[in-house]
C-alpha cells in the first residue's frame, strides 16, 4: 500500500536492531515497504531505553518476483522467529506494526497473550480499492499492477524516508487478502492492551479498518488515536512525532 520511494535507489531497506534495556518492541514494516518506514519511531524509541528490532519481511527489499512467491504463512512464520529472539533479550515485549505489519502484529497478540502491548498503526484490515477482491483470479493473468502516481504524504521530506515497491505484486496481494481474513476472525482473542492509530488523509485503507479492530479485539485497556494530517505511511509522515509520543506513553503505562 505504500507509495513508491523515489530515493528507494539510495535507501537500505535491511532490517535493523537498536539494542537497548530489558523492554523490547518488535516494529514490523508494511505490504511492499520495508524497514526504514519504522526507522523514525525506532529511533524515538531507543532514545527512551528500549530495545528496538525491525525484521524485513519475506520478499520485501528484493524484487517483486520473490514477494510473488510468498504465502501469509511465510510472513507469520519470519514474524514469529523475530519475536523469539527479541524475547531472548528483553522481559517484557511489545509489538507494533503499519498496515500489513500491524495485521501481523495483532497475529502475535492473538496467538502470545503475554505480550504487554500492541499498536497497530494504519491497520490494514480493510481497504479502500475493492481491487484486492479480484486478486485471488488476476494471480493467474497478472504480475504486478501499478500503484496510484500520486501519493497521499504530507510531509514533503517524508518520499526520501520512504523504501517500497513501485508496483504492487498481485499474487502477493492475493495472500494479504487471505491474511485479513484470518487476522478478523482472530481479533477477539487479542487481549493485551492496545493503541490504533488512523490517519483521516489514508488513502489505502478504509476508515471502517481502524474502527473494526477497535471494536473486535478482546483487549478491555485499548484506544485509538486519530491523526488529520498524515498520509498512509503515517510512522514518517508530518505527525510522526505525535504518533512516536503517543507510543512511548503507551509503552510506559504498560510496562511497569
Amino acid at each position: 500500500m505504500c507509495a513508491a520511494g523515489a530515493s528507494r535507489a539510495v535507501l537500505d531497506p535491511s532490517a535493523f536492531l537498536l539494542e537497548g534495556g530489558s523492554v523490547g518492541v518488535l516494529l514490523l514494516h508494511g505490504f511492499t515497504g520495508a524497514p526504514p518506514e519504522m526507522r523514525l519511531l525506532g529511533d524515538f524509541l531507543h532514545e527512551r531505553g528500549l530495545t528496538v528490532s525491525a525484521p524485513l519481511l519475506p520478499g520485501h527489499g528484493t524484487s517483486l518476483v520473490e514477494m510473488n512467491r510468498c504465502r501469509w504463512e511465510d510472513w507469520t512464520g519470519a514474524v514469529e522467529a523475530a519475536l523469539a529472539e527479541l524475547r531472548r533479550r528483553c522481559g517484557q515485549v511489545f509489538v507494533g506494526g503499519l498496515s500489513m505489519g500491524s495485521l501481523l502484529a495483532l497475529h502475535l497478540a492473538a496467538r502470545h497473550d503475554d505480550l504487554c502491548g500492541v499498536m497497530a498503526y494504519a491497520p490494514a484490515l480493510r481497504l479502500r480499492s475493492r481491487l484486492i477482491h479480484l486478486t485471488p483470479f488476476l494471480r493467474r493473468i497478472l504480475a504486478s499492477r501499478p500503484k496510484p502516481r500520486r501519493s497521499d504524504l504530507m510531509d514533503p521530506e517524508a518520499e526520501a524516508r520512504l523504501w517500497a515497491y513501485d508496483r504492487h505484486p498481485v499474487a502477493a496481494a492475493a495472500e494479504l487478502l487471505r491474511g485479513q481474513r484470518l487476522v478478523r476472525a482472530a481479533l477477539p482473542r487479542v487481549r493485551c492492551p492496545a493503541l490504533v492509530v488512523h490517519s483521516t488523509r489514508d488513502a489505502s485503507v478504509h476508515p471502517q479498518s481502524a474502527e473494526e479492530v477497535l471494536l473486535d479485539i478482546g483487549s478491555q485497556d485499548k484506544r485509538i488515536l486519530i491523526l488529520n494530517n498524515s498520509g498512509h505511511v503515517l510512522t514518517l509522515d508530518a505527525e510522526w512525532r505525535e504518533v512516536a509520543q503517543e507510543s512511548w506513553e503507551f509503552i510506559r503505562r504498560h510496562s511497569g
